[in-house]
């Protein structure tokens, strides 16, 4: 991390105080990125930093940066990371993966017999969950929790998750099996060595998705990529 000022750590009931403007910036950036998201309330937000289920990134001033939590479904089988989130000013510095890394020890911590797994339009976010042991996986290898789904109401692409009955959305699901997984290193390995492919898929399944799954396109590669993904 770049910022020698920046403290990670798990939240405590002192930074509750954080949680609207949090909540503020998630919508904020949801909106500038046109994706969508699953929207958070301030008192769902506080209620996760009192449960010790979260994680902050503060400045040794006293201002917040980032923020991850913890959600648990199905009697503690699977376990999310949500809600990653930098304030404008420090992105590109190395917290969201701090923070990535933070949180994901704190599951296992925590869970050390769940399955991790977590949802994201980013590559950036993907490249950090490489990073840590996750790997690509279909939506039917998530949580069939109704409530975790529920969760994805308030976001922009509900109509498209249900067009394709939950198997697929503008999301890519990332999972963390601790019973059944690659190493960190074979999985950041991968990433790098097919880093092209999935930008270029991400891309195709955005496109994609908001056409309504129109006619396929790209190269071989990415078609085995987009096979495996939309299950075709």
């Amino acid at each position: 991390m770049k910022n020698s000022n920046i403290i990670i750590k798990v939240a405590t009931s002192a930074d509750s105080h954080f949680a609207t403007a949090i909540t503020d910036e998630m919508a904020s950036s949801a909106k500038a990125r046109g994706t969508g998201i699953a929207k958070r309330s301030p008192e769902y937000v506080e209620l996760k930093i009192r449960e010790g289920k979260s994680v902050i990134a503060v400045t040794t001033g006293g201002d917040w940066v980032g923020f991850c939590y913890i959600e648990v479904w199905e009697h503690n089988k699977f376990v999310a990371n949500s809600g990653l989130i930098v304030s404008p000013p420090y992105r590109k510095t190395g917290v969201a993966k701090a923070i990535k890394k933070r949180i994901f020890e704190l599951s296992r911590e925590k869970y050390p017999d769940s399955k991790i797994f977590g949802l994201t339009t980013g590559l950036a976010v993907m490249k950090i969950n490489s990073d840590l042991g996750y790997e690509p996986v279909t939506y039917s290898e998530l949580t069939s929790d109704e409530q975790f789904w529920a969760g994805c109401k308030s976001c922009v692409n509900f109509d498209i998750l249900m067009s394709k009955e939950r198997k697929n959305c503008m999301c890519t699901a990332m999972l963390f099996d601790p019973a059944d997984h690659y190493t960190p290193e074979e999985t950041k390995s991968e990433f790098k060595m097919h880093s092209k492919i999935y930008e270029r898929f991400m891309r195709i399944k955005q496109s994609k998705m908001l056409g309504f799954l129109q006619k396929k396109q790209g190269g071989s590669a990415s078609k085995s990529l987009l096979r495996y993904f939309f299950n075709f």
